[in-house]
């Protein structure tokens, strides 16, 4: 034998009492045998235990004398005979007398026992009847919490193999309970992350510890359509001995908690893209730029392609007619996709004009002013969404599902459609994406009519005022000229800027810049009215001081207008160029081998103050030189002081015998900001050889 290590020498061995590991260790169940005449022949410890009595004091005992009370007596004898006479057993509960006096109710079962020898026996079995019942008890509970439980449960071995299941798990998986014994957990439970549980679970058989509300989702068989959720825990089983029984696992269904959730999840991003919405769409007025804005912001969040198309009578702010059946014209303004797709390929380029039949769903969405939604878009949806066979099969080979087009509606006019189709987003659009389209192309639609009319007031004023302006000066002796007049790009309507060069007797040419300070319409006109006086007070052949003058009574019956001006005229025979300057920015000379600079001239009041007298000055124009005339636009910002911007104008001259055209170009980009607030007139003049 091998021996002990942990018991030294002269210690006497006693073997340890293993824990109860059954249910009837746990109730403790005691045996007894008792021959034709009533004696004990057999005793087992438990009886020891439950009874009192030694297996020395209780063999050879009359077992009815030894722990029977008297009075029971007689029915026990009854009983007994019967057992050995009939063979049939009994099973009851039954007071017998504990060694130590006290009574105590056990639980019997006595049947009749027969040897080889044709003896026969009674064998009683016993347990105490409190703690059985408690544990009947304790057995139906676990039952019925069980069976009626509304949380799924199962009991897996090692291997993962179902030894038990309860009706819930049944109908959360759609599996009969039956079914699932002896199957793997992977055969039912149908999540895609079913490895990651297998993991899991094979943890917790090794550790002991266990994994509790473990988040999974899947499409359950008895529901494939919809998207579920579930709670899963796991734990593992010993019995008292320690000995792995198999894991625990627990399943509750939190569908309706996850759906909330998600719900209340998509509406925080629905309201952040609305307030996002806010800020992004509209940041210019511009239709163009607007469009794209709305289509950025509507991607990928609520479509994966989207079209911004706008109606070319409503961008050419012309009253649409009675919405009828007819067709009508569309002009692409912005496209754009989540992803690579050829869907793409399908829509109209933006800038594009194109006709749509009556019975096109966008056609159909501004006719009727309502959104249109095919929620799932199938092959007889296709011809009605495309604009033609070929671009219906591009829709279809992206994978297009569904479809969505809102109207673009601002003060009650309709003037196209946000055109939205979803292609790698499971999801169908629903009626909470119809809303949230809808307040987005609301938004949008504002912010379009806005920009639709201030390009369409701009291109207005814009258009007067370049008419009011001459066209390109025919050749005036001993001068090359060159012009320029660019609009503002961040300001809300065009200036009053103007130039012109004006033929005068002797070969004299009048040289004239201006500026109406204001914006629009008005500020165009006026400009316009001055121009014509100018060349009226030119024709007189006055001197430019004198022109100024009748100028500035002009200006001052205009309402609320300040003008400033830069009068000139050249006698090339001379060579001479008398100036007057009514409150404008200096004049720049720039003269061939000598550093460009400014022409210090009486700067003079502003046309429109009334009552100033306007003082010329001659300076001496040489073949070669070349005096640059401008508006403020040209130099002033806010963030730049104008004695630097004017030497950087300076420093843009340092080469007076480049081309005119180059000189103008390289003033313009190099001086002007996209986003600058003025418009800029500006006038070039080269004294030429005689």
């Amino acid at each position: 034998m091998t021996s002990d290590p942990t018991r030294s020498e002269g210690d006497v061995y006693r073997p340890q009492t293993p824990p109860p590991t059954g249910l009837l260790d746990v109730l403790s169940v005691s045996a007894m045998v008792v021959d034709a005449d009533g004696r004990i022949v057999f005793w087992t410890p438990q009886a020891e235990e439950l009874i009192g009595y030694t297996a020395e004091e209780a063999l050879g005992k009359y077992a009815a004398r030894l722990f029977i009370h008297p009075e029971h007596l007689k029915a026990v004898a009854k009983l007994f005979a019967d057992v050995l006479e009939t063979g049939r057993s009994w099973a009851g509960a039954f007071p017998i007398r504990h060694k130590d006096g006290s009574t105590r109710v056990m639980e019997f079962r006595n049947m009749r026992l027969q040897d080889d020898l044709g003896d026969v026996y009674a064998l009683g079995i016993a347990a105490d009847h409190n703690l059985l019942q408690r544990v009947e008890t304790d057995l139906a509970l676990c039952e019925r919490l069980i069976n009626q439980s509304p949380i799924g449960l199962a009991l897996l071995d090692p291997d993962l193999r179902y030894l038990l299941v309860n009706p819930a798990l049944e109908r959360i998986d759609g599996v009969p309970a039956e079914d699932h014994v002896g199957r793997l957990l992977r055969d039912t439970l149908l999540l895609p992350d079913v490895d990651t549980i297998e993991s899991a679970l094979r943890q917790v058989f090794t550790t002991g510890t266990p994994l509790l509300d473990q988040y999974h989702v899947g499409r359950p068989p008895t529901d494939p359509d919809r998207e579920h959720a579930w709670s899963l825990s796991f734990y593992r089983l010993e019995d008292p001995g320690g000995r792995v029984l198999g894991a625990a696992v627990s399943v509750v269904d939190v569908t309706e908690r996850h759906r909330a959730a998600a719900e209340a999840d998509r509406a925080r991003r629905r309201l952040a893209l609305i307030a996002e919405a806010s800020t992004r769409v509209g940041t210019s007025l511009e239709v163009e730029r607007t469009a794209h804005e709305l289509a950025e912001i509507a991607v990928p969040q609520l479509a994966d392609v989207v079209a911004v198309d706008i109606l070319d009578s409503a961008l050419a702010c012309r009253r649409s007619r009675r919405p009828d059946n007819g067709p009508e014209l569309f002009r692409a303004l912005a496209l754009k996709a989540g992803h690579p797709t050829v869907a793409v390929r399908a829509a109209d380029t933006p800038g594009d004009l194109a006709a749509y039949d009556g019975d096109r769903l966008v056609t159909l969405c501004v006719h009727t002013g309502r959104p249109v939604l095919v929620r799932h878009v199938g092959e007889r949806d296709l011809p009605r969404i495309a604009r033609d066979a070929e671009a219906g099969a591009l829709l279809a080979r992206a994978g297009v599902h569904s479809y969505l087009a809102v109207p673009l509606i601002a003060h009650g006019e309709v003037l196209g459609a946000l055109d939205l189709k979803r292609t790698r987003n499971p999801l169908p659009f629903d009626d909470d994406d119809v809303i949230l389209a809808a307040e987005l192309a609301g938004r949008a639609a504002v912010a379009i009519d806005n920009a639709r009319w201030f390009q369409s007031v701009r291109n207005t004023a814009l258009t007067l005022q370049r008419s009011l302006l001459p066209d390109h000066a025919p050749r005036h002796t001993g001068l090359e000229l060159a012009s320029r007049y660019q609009p503002a790009q961040a300001t809300s309507e065009v200036g009053g800027d103007w130039y012109d060069v004006i033929p005068l007797t002797e070969d004299k040419t009048a040289l004239v810049v201006g500026d109406v300070m204001g914006n629009g319409i008005d500020a165009a006109a006026t400009m316009g009215r001055l121009r014509t006086a100018t060349c009226a007070y030119a024709d007189l052949d006055l001197e430019p001081g004198a022109v100024l003058q009748h100028l500035d009574k002009i200006t001052c019956d205009l309402e609320h207008y300040i003008v400033t001006c830069l009068y000139a005229v050249f006698d090339p025979r001379t060579g001479q160029c008398l100036m007057a300057n009514a409150g404008h920015m200096p004049p720049a000379l720039a003269r061939p081998g000598r550093p460009p600079r400014l022409l210090e001239l009486p700067s003079g009041a502003p046309l429109g103050v009334g009552g100033v007298p306007f003082e010329a000055t001659t300076t001496e124009l040489a073949p070669g030189d070349l005096l640059v005339l401008y508006t403020d636009g040209l130099v002033e910002t806010r963030h730049h002081p104008i004695d630097d911007r004017l030497d950087v104008l300076l420093s843009f001259l340092d080469e007076p015998g480049r081309p005119l055209e180059e000189i103008c170009d390289l003033l313009l980009y190099g001086l002007r900001h996209p986003e600058d607030h003025d418009d800029v007139a500006l006038l070039l003049a080269r004294a030429t050889a005689p």
